[in-house]
């Protein structure tokens, strides 16, 4: 009976030592979240009188965030995602308007080990991102340039199994600025959009080294 018990409690530790490979230094993670979210933002326009300023009552957002990271040292990755959104705005006159944007820039997450298999992390994040549009209107041609700046930081818990695929939950906090600069018959409009929100993200991650699953 107690060498039955001390196989399993070894087996039980080697098994441990085995998912704790997917976050040491060298290992690389990729995959990617999908997340949803309602937000509030507030719209300063600059129409080169004065500012007038305005809030967006309700938006909903959807996210999906792929990226590949590369463990500098154990627990620490870091790595590039892209963010792709989708954003609905309603007014307070009951007008929808719809968008999207693609942004891309660096990430890092910070791993701690709450069982053999689980892991609660933090993450932080930012994003940058440019379009152009050029518009033939019958009263002339409109231009508009939107730059985007994003930051997010927040924690998430995930679940690793022995092939080393990780699934997450991650809740985000996410700070984003867009300024929106439009002319048209040579009369230029600024427009600045501050964006708060929280996001809740579910995620799959793919843990490997070289061309191979960590625990393999």
């Amino acid at each position: 009976m107690k060498s039955k018990l001390i196989l399993l409690v070894i087996g039980l530790l080697l098994a441990g030592s085995g998912i704790a490979q997917v976050i040491r230094q060298g290992n690389f993670i990729l995959g990617s979240t999908i997340g949803f979210s309602s937000v509030n933002s507030q719209i300063v326009q600059d129409k080169g009188s004065g500012e007038t300023q305005a809030d967006n009552p309700y938006s909903t957002q959807l996210s999906l965030a792929p990226s590949i990271g590369y463990f500098l040292i154990d627990n620490l990755p870091l790595g590039i995602r892209m963010d792709y959104t989708f954003n609905r705005v309603k007014d307070q006159n009951g007008l929808r308007a719809e968008d999207s944007n693609i942004l891309f820039g660096p990430f890092a997450r910070y791993y701690m080990s709450l069982k053999n298999n689980m892991y609660f992390f933090g993450e932080a994040g930012f994003g940058f991102g440019n379009s152009r549009d050029t518009k033939d209107l019958a009263s002339g041609t409109q231009k508009i340039n939107t730059n985007l700046f994003s930051f997010s930081v927040g924690p998430g818990v995930t679940v690793i199994a022995t092939n080393a695929i990780g699934l997450e939950a991650l809740v985000k906090y996410n700070y984003a600025r867009s300024k929106f600069d439009t002319e048209r018959l040579g009369v230029k409009q600024n427009t600045t959009s501050n964006t708060n929100q929280i996001s809740i993200s579910l995620g799959v991650q793919f843990y490997f080294a070289g061309l191979k699953p960590v625990n393999q």
